[in-house]
């Protein structure tokens, strides 16, 4: 397990209110770490890519397309997306270097999500990532 791995397992894992995590590299665009089970296909990567950096309004408008699923945006930043759908969410906040994702599912809090979520983002900022 990498230290990015172990990241993941301990700030947002640990929460019981993140179901699965990953972190995408923004300059390959690929994942650089995930959580176990959370199998990440290049394309979902790349999707999350282009709504930070080409889309914004269009998810803000139009929601998000991710593992096959359609989320509806509940806010969308240069910064963050936060999206739900029915019975779940997604949180994505952005970093000089990364891109980090956290997924929570029905009977989850979504705010400790974005918690969670935002505070790894924070602690990776302050290290330069």
């Amino acid at each position: 397990m990498n230290q990015m791995q172990a990241l993941l397992n301990d700030c947002l894992l640990r929460t019981k209110h993140v179901e699965h995590a990953a972190i995408i590299s923004l300059k390959k665009g690929t994942v650089y770490a995930s959580t176990f089970g959370f199998n990440l296909q290049p394309q979902s990567a790349v999707n999350l890519l282009y709504a930070f950096y080409k889309n914004l309004l269009q998810v803000r408008r139009e929601g998000l397309y991710f593992k096959e699923k359609q989320y509806r945006c509940v806010r969308a930043d240069e910064y963050s997306i936060y999206t739900k759908k029915q019975d779940g969410g997604l949180v994505a906040v952005k970093t000089k270097l990364y891109i980090v994702v956290g997924t929570y599912s029905e009977g989850m809090y979504p705010s400790v999500c974005v918690e969670a979520v935002e505070k790894l983002a924070d602690y990776l900022r302050e290290k330069g990532s």
